[in-house]
C-alpha cells in the first residue's frame, strides 16, 4: 500500500474501510486540521492521536475551506500536498478531504470510536463532540506542544 493509497476524497469508501475496522473489533480515532506547514507539534499531536486507538484518521481541510477560515493568502501547501504529506506517516491509516468549514459532516459519517483535538482546545468547543459522546464514543484533548504552530513559522518567514 502507498501513501496514496490512504487518501479518499470518496466518503463512501472511507465509511466502508472504517465500518470493517470496527466490525474487525478496531477502535477507530479521528482528529482534522488545516496541517498548512507540518511541524513538530503535529507529529507530537498525530503520535498521541494514534496511540489512542488502532487506527487513526485524519480530515484535512480543503483549500477553498481553508481560504473562507484563514483568509486568501492560505494555504501554503495544496490540499493535496498535505493530504499526501500525512498519509505517508505511520501513525496515519487514512485521510479524507472535507470542503466545509468544520468536519461535522465527515465525523456524523464516520462514527469514530474517538475524537480527539490538541490542548488549544476546550471540550465545549470541539466540532462534532456530542456526536460522538451521543454515539457512545469518547472525545479527549490531547497534550499540546508549546511553540509549535503554522501560524507562527509563518510569521517567522515573514519577518526574515
Amino acid at each position: 500500500m502507498t501513501y496514496s493509497d490512504k487518501i479518499y476524497s470518496d466518503w463512501d469508501q472511507l465509511v466502508q474501510l472504517v465500518n470493517k475496522w470496527q466490525a474487525n473489533g478496531e477502535r477507530v480515532v479521528f482528529t482534522n486540521g488545516v496541517f498548512d506547514i507540518l511541524h513538530r507539534g503535529h507529529i507530537h499531536y498525530l503520535a498521541e492521536a494514534r496511540a489512542l486507538g488502532d487506527r487513526l484518521v485524519v480530515g484535512v481541510n480543503s483549500d477553498t475551506s481553508v481560504q473562507r477560515i484563514k483568509g486568501t493568502a492560505r494555504p501554503i501547501q495544496s490540499e493535496v500536498s498535505r493530504a499526501a504529506l500525512l498519509a505517508a506517516m505511520q501513525a496515519v491509516s487514512a485521510v479524507a478531504l472535507f470542503g466545509e468549514d468544520t468536519p461535522l459532516q465527515l465525523i456524523t459519517a464516520l462514527q469514530p470510536d474517538t475524537l480527539v483535538k490538541g490542548g488549544d482546545y476546550q471540550l465545549e468547543d470541539i466540532v462534532g463532540a456530542d456526536e460522538v459522546i451521543q454515539s457512545g464514543g469518547e472525545v479527549s484533548v490531547l497534550s499540546y506542544l508549546e511553540g509549535y504552530s503554522s501560524t507562527s513559522i509563518i510569521n517567522k518567514i515573514k519577518s526574515l
